[in-house]
């Protein structure tokens, strides 16, 4: 992993300085603290920063980096992990190298298969290419948005780079926080792509291409989650389906393993991250060093099982406990670096335990994200299939009960449990063949956090943030079994614009990490895209097919465990015995005001149920955090701009 940056002329009266785009490196150090560099053209059209994390070719892999006759230039982000069988076939076309660097074999792809080059690379990447002989500048998110890549016009130029952060020096005046992206965070958790939290800063989508020439900026997909029409799935008995999923997950995690430094893994404890320290064990010889986290709360733990993997495999784990000080110490740190608004403290703790990664003297770690969402692991898929089995027959008394088979904690006796139940659980019934079906009941409880919004904030909105994305969904959608819907839309809201990035890369790269997932090799999902839906869930049991792929390498315990969603303490952190002096201020009526993306007296309410320390509903605990840190945003990114931008040349994460 490392920062990347640059500047690209929109006319030919524009001339791009060194100096310009030198000013965006040192808000990506973190990224790259090991080398740094700058390209520019001899025209001045363009120019091309990097921060480098040494992982491969340690000596030879400086960027930006060309091809043989300096006429392709790279700056890159991420890790190309079928570098070496590339390099083969295009060394085997007349292609020469200087360097052992998968960067290397980039600019090389290019040369051999034009803008197709995206199509032959297996990894996580963000890509800065310029040919100079077409004067024409790439901009590439690898397909599941993985690694980030922001850009912005600014007049009559073009900037970019990995972080918003590195923008801002080169911004004419603070940017400003976008009502339809809060509209988005309390909807979906996040800012739907290509938005961002701040209006005019876009990110490239994951698994789009935006090519630069001529001044204009044209778009497209090259990848994208595809599923056949239903009964096209692939055919097999259970056993030959699994042992090929077991095979390409090998495959995955053996070339997610290539590195010129140690590389540890994460073990949470669950059944994702211990089935890929296995597969690791299993096809690699070198010595394993794990990382895990745990909490002081005993109902948010996984120590046990965290235990039970590491004597199953005699691998080497450092561990650590997250307090709720921990927590409410570092959110500000936290949203400096995830650079948008989030619900739930979750990236915090990630934070630290990357930290644990690095203290280790470790860069790389292999993490089991992604599982979920394509092989079918979420509570929520199981929520939608009990619920569209009671769409069937809407009036029924009894199927509703099976809600509670997944939430034990859900009380369905009498009639107000039950008046509850089809309040909130009935929502869209009347139509379980809607596009968004699967996921009404999360963004119907999420948007209820928009009863704190100001009313000059609401006013702003003019359109609904369900309807707007349900009205971008792929034509053959609506062709597509309910649960391939599901995943979709989980990919495409939940898992790029939250998971990996504020919880994922964010967390990682604040303490200069490289994260890689072999679950979201893009082989694996288009493998489990055709699976039958069936063979993910089986009845209620999630992930099928993977358990079967994995039941001779894993302990039964963690095999058959009910899946325990990764959560940490949210309001509780904030209000212990010593709460963190910012939290005041930044919700005090006068700050919330002048803000005013809030409404202060709601909010003061909620305040004072949260120092009581009085029971608050999961709603409420989302509309808190969601609060705090959108102050936070603006706090760092807005009223910090004139004062740290202007007179630093760089933002810093500072509350004085």
């Amino acid at each position: 992993m490392c920062g990347i940056n640059g500047i690209a002329a929109l006319s030919m009266q524009i001339k791009i300085s060194e100096q310009d785009v030198r000013s965006m490196l040192p808000s990506l150090h973190h990224r790259g603290p090991d080398d740094s560099g700058v390209y520019l053209d001899p025209c001045q059209r363009i120019g091309l920063g990097h921060t480098r994390l040494s992982i491969i070719d340690l000596a030879g892999g400086a960027q930006p980096m060309h091809n043989e006759d300096q006429t392709v230039w790279v700056t890159f982000n991420g890790e190309i992990f079928n570098y070496l069988e590339l390099r083969k076939t295009l060394l085997k076309a007349g292609h020469r190298f200087h360097s052992q660097s998968d960067t290397e074999v980039i600019v090389h792809a290019y040369e051999q298969y034009g803008d197709d080059f995206v199509q032959h690379l297996n990894g996580q990447f963000a890509i800065a290419l310029w040919d100079e002989g077409r004067r024409r500048l790439l901009l590439v998110r690898d397909r599941v948005g993985i690694l980030p890549l922001f850009y912005t016009r600014q007049g009559e130029r073009l900037l970019f780079a990995s972080e918003i952060k590195a923008l801002l020096p080169q911004l004419s005046e603070a940017p400003r926080i976008s009502p339809v992206a809060l509209d988005q965070i309390f909807t979906f958790w996040a800012p739907r792509s290509p938005n961002t939290m701040f209006e005019d800063i876009f990110e490239v989508s994951p698994g789009h291409m935006l090519v630069l020439e001529d001044g204009r900026l044209r778009e497209s997909t090259y990848w994208d989650w595809r599923f056949p029409e239903q009964g096209e799935y692939h055919q097999g008995s259970d056993t030959e389906l699994a042992e090929q999923l077991y095979d390409l997950l090998a495959d995955a995690t053996s070339i997610r393993l290539r590195a010129d430094v140690p590389v540890g893994a994460y073990l949470s404890g669950g059944l994702d991250s211990s089935a890929l320290v296995a597969l690791i064990r299993r096809h690699s010889d070198a010595p394993l060093k794990t990382f895990s986290i745990g909490f002081e709360e005993p109902s948010l733990d996984e120590s046990s099982f965290q235990q039970q993997m590491i004597d199953h495999l005699g691998v080497e784990n450092s561990r650590i406990t997250c307090s709720n000080r921990d927590i409410a110490e570092d959110f500000p740190a936290t949203i400096f670096h995830t650079e948008t608004a989030i619900l739930r403290t979750a990236p915090t703790p990630m934070r630290h335990l990357s930290a644990l990664v690095r203290a280790s003297g470790y860069k790389v770690v292999l993490t089991g994200e992604g599982a979920d969402e394509a092989l079918g692991g979420y509570d929520l898929f199981k929520e939608a299939k009990i619920r569209q089995f009671w769409g069937c027959q809407p009036q029924s008394e009894w199927r509703p009960l099976l809600l509670k088979t997944l939430y034990p904690y859900l009380e369905t006796s009498g009639s107000q449990a039950k008046a509850y139940l089809r309040k909130y659980y009935s929502i869209g019934l009347d139509n379980p063949d809607q596009p968004g079906f699967s996921h009404l009941t999360r963004w119907f409880t999420t948007a209820q956090c928009k009863v704190f919004f100001s009313q000059e904030l609401g006013a702003k909105l003019r359109e609904d943030a369900v309807d707007r994305l349900t009205g971008q969904l792929p034509p053959a959608f609506d062709n597509w079994h309910w649960f391939n819907r599901a995943q979709y839309l989980e990919a495409k809201t939940l898992m790029g614009d939250y998971l990996l990035c504020s919880q994922g890369d964010r967390m990682l790269m604040s303490n200069s990490v490289e994260g890689r997932f072999p679950f979201l090799d893009h082989r694996v999902i288009e493998f489990a895209n055709r699976l039958n839906p069936r063979l993910k869930m089986r009845a209620l049991n999630e992930k099928y097919l993977f358990k079967q792929a994995m039941k001779n390498q894993l302990p039964r315990q963690i095999l058959e465990r009910h899946k325990q969603p990764y959560r940490a303490p949210d309001i509780p952190a904030f209000f212990s015995a010593h709460p963190p002096a910012y939290v005041d201020d930044l919700l005090s009526e006068e700050k919330l005001n002048r803000y005013g993306y809030f409404d202060a007296k709601k909010v003061g309410f909620l305040l004072k149920k949260a120092r009581r320390g009085s029971s608050i509903a999961y709603k409420d605990n989302m509309a808190l955090i969601g609060v705090l840190s959108t102050q936070l945003c603006h706090y760092f990114f807005i009223e910090q701009f004139s004062r740290t931008i202007r007179e630093t040349g760089t933002p810093h994460c500072s509350l004085t």
